[in-house]
């Protein structure tokens, strides 16, 4: 239950070195900035918007140039590129970078302007391929397209919107121009819904012939030039190879780039770090000779923040208890076993005022929980075996990746530990496979039970695990109510509930029509059943007189009491609620024996052995990886339903300290 202490740092310096004290306290990582809405009438705020603006645009500069070196020059990852994180940086590295920034933002802009030139030698092909395509129905004509004839003669090069053979054509025009001789026409090509025709006639019958075109749809081509349209195209196919080539040259200078990657990404995080410095920056009040600054730090970093900024500027700060009523940012810290289980919390919500960090209460039932639901020794071992040597393998991996593998890493050993207990190896693969191979009988007895022999005791076991569940959250209640000093509701939120509840479940145990109807093996004596009894009554009639304390209306206050009483229903409810404890363990054993069976189909021998393997490899791999998810989705609702809904409110607000929040690298200090 580790929630971190925070103070509030209250900063006054000069301000010719605001900025030198927030470049070390970004790279420190410890403060959130906290910017007063009003200052005194002495104090203004700079605009820093334009610069921070700028620093973005340059952010995008070398990160536009990679996408471009990643298309051209592709760096080859592995299937486990997601779990390497951020490489390393040593800080002394990180701090030479304002030297070589601007210089690697030129270098960037080659990168792009090469882009550039791609895109645009790209775009001129597909015009002048789109051209050339247009030209292909006139490579038969040997003069321009724009030829209008000769002293004495008219030409007509031009398309009609239908499909017309020559013969076809002539009759047309004989038809429209019957007494106008010596009209020669020649159809270039013809395909559906258009012909390309060559028209020549004399020069006096020019306006009759064009006449006649018109009547049958006759256009112009869309293009003209005063080479033939062979040459026409033979000077576009040049034109095209000098573009391809052209843009080859420029894949290949970025190509040739390629070794800049490294370079180009940390100037894009060391941009984004100043962006976000000038925005905080902008939110500085300040003075002509004064500025001062205010946060929130974790207490345990305090003492030393506030002795090197001392021993480095010139400044006055103090660090103070926050007031109640300031809205504090929460920090979690646990240690290896529990920490993993701050990213369920964060999931719900972090902790609220008065509450404790419920991740070391709730991790050891959390990783029982989801082992019960998953429940196989293999599928266990192999999560155990896939988690940790991904966390040995890749000593960057990103923090909350490394917590949630961790988390997994711990349901994977419960898993393994309810496997071996209740008998289970890839279901019942063991003997499946010493059966139909071996003609052997091989079993690994249950150290405990086969829930698919006995299903009830396993129900009954979730349920008692269920109210543990349950009652740990009633624990917890109690124990915030008590580190307020509210005994009395202590006494009547927890106490009175923990007294029906549990009398009446202890009354149920000593009554011999449950014990046989659950063929439980013991049998609570009746005297202790009867104490139980009077237990539970006295809970329900503190809780009936105490559940609507708040009113002052004695009516309301009855009314408000019989409702509360009436939740002892929610507490059915929640318990039955861990039933699914029982389904989701059941559900992986019988997927598991059911692809066991199909496997076995065929029986022993080579083919056997064969389809065997396959139906198990695939059979298992989606087992694991939907139970899995189902032990996961389904330990996350005990959590925030029945758990929670017992103790935890939350909506406190994560801690975001003013960092060097970088994107492709990790800052190492160097000790």
């Amino acid at each position: 239950m580790a929630i971190v202490p925070m103070k509030r740092l209250e900063l006054y310096g000069l301000k010719r070195e605001r900025k030198a004290i927030l470049e070390f306290l970004q790279l420190r990582g410890v403060v959130e900035v906290h910017t007063p809405k009003e200052a005194d009438t002495l104090f203004s705020r700079t605009d820093t918007s334009q610069a921070s603006l700028e620093f973005e645009q340059n952010v995008q500069i070398p990160e536009q140039a990679v996408k471009l070196l990643d298309e051209y020059a592709p760096v080859k990852t592995s299937m486990f590129a997601s779990l390497e994180g951020r490489p390393p940086v040593s800080q002394k590295e990180y701090d030479n970078l304002w030297k070589k920034a601007p210089a690697l933002l030129g270098k960037g802009r080659e990168i792009i302007d090469l882009g550039k030139r791609i895109a645009d030698d790209s775009a001129q092909i597909l015009r002048l391929e789109a051209q050339l395509e247009s030209l292909k129905p006139w490579l038969s004509l040997d003069i321009p397209l724009d030829s209008k004839g000769t002293a004495h003669s008219r030409i007509f090069a031009g398309t009609l919107p239908e499909d017309l053979d020559e013969p076809a054509l002539k009759n047309r025009l004989a038809q429209l121009l019957p007494k106008i001789p010596g009209v020669e026409v020649e159809v270039l090509s013809h395909q559906p819904q258009q012909t390309c025709l060559f028209c020549l006639c004399h020069k006096q019958d020019a306006a009759p012939v064009e006449e006649a075109l018109r009547s049958l749809g006759f256009t112009y081509p869309a293009f003209s030039s005063d080479l033939p349209p062979a040459q026409q195209a033979e000077q576009i196919k040049q034109e095209i190879h000098q573009l391809d080539q052209d843009r080859e040259d420029a894949k290949k200078d970025i190509i040739s780039r390629a070794n800049q990657r490294r370079e180009l990404l940390l100037a894009a995080d060391y941009y984004h770090v100043r962006a976000e410095k000038y925005r905080i920056l902008g939110g500085l009040w300040q003075s002509p000779h004064v500025f001062f600054l205010t946060g929130y730090l974790p207490a345990e970093d305090a003492p030393q923040l506030l002795s090197d900024l001392e021993n480095r500027f010139t400044l006055s700060a103090e660090v103070v208890d926050p007031d109640p009523e300031e809205d504090v940012p929460v920090k979690l810290k646990n240690g290896f076993f529990t920490a993993p289980m701050e990213s369920v919390v964060a999931g719900y919500s972090l902790p609220g005022k008065n509450e404790i960090d419920p991740s070391s209460v709730m991790a050891l039932l959390y990783y029982i929980l989801f082992g019960l639901m998953l429940s196989d020794a293999a599928y266990g071992l192999l999560i155990v075996l896939g988690c940790g040597l991904a966390l040995l393998k890749f000593p960057n991996m990103e923090r909350s990746l490394r917590k949630s593998l961790r988390m997994f890493f711990f349901c994977g050993i419960s898993t393994t530990v309810w496997g071996v207990l209740f008998g289970s190896y890839f279901g019942d693969a063991i003997p499946v496979i010493a059966r139909t191979f071996f003609n052997t009988e091989i079993t690994i007895p249950a150290l405990w039970f086969t829930p698919l022999d006995d299903p009830m005791r396993l129900l009954l076991f979730s349920f008692a695990l269920g109210i543990v569940h349950l009652f740990t959250g009633l624990g917890v209640q109690f124990y915030q109510l008590a580190r307020r000093k509210k005994y009395a509701d202590a006494l009547y939120d927890v106490v009175f509930w923990y007294l029906l509840v549990g009398g009446l479940i202890v009354l149920l145990l000593s009554t011999e029509m449950f014990v046989t109807m659950v063929n439980l093996p013991f049998r609570i004596p009746g005297i202790v059943g009867t104490v139980a009894g009077i237990l539970a009554g006295v809970g329900a009639v503190g809780i009936v007189c105490t559940a609507g304390r708040e009113s002052r209306n004695p009516f309301k206050r009855l009314l408000k009491g019989l409702y509360g009483l009436y939740n002892v229903s929610g507490y059915l409810s929640d318990i039955l609620s861990y039933s699914r404890l029982l389904a989701l363990g059941l559900a992986t054993g019988v997927i598991a024996t059911v692809f066991n069976q199909m496997g076995s189909m065929l029986g022993g021998g080579v083919l056997g052995a064969i389809f065997f393997t396959v139906v198990f490899l695939i059979g298992h791999t989606m087992n694991l990886a939907i139970n899995v998810l189902g032990a996961y989705v389904h330990t996350n609702r005990l959590q925030y339903v029945e758990f929670f809904g017992k103790f935890y409110e939350g909506g406190g607000r994560a801690y975001e300290p003013f960092a060097a929040h970088t994107r492709h690298f990790q800052i190492k200090e160097e000790k």
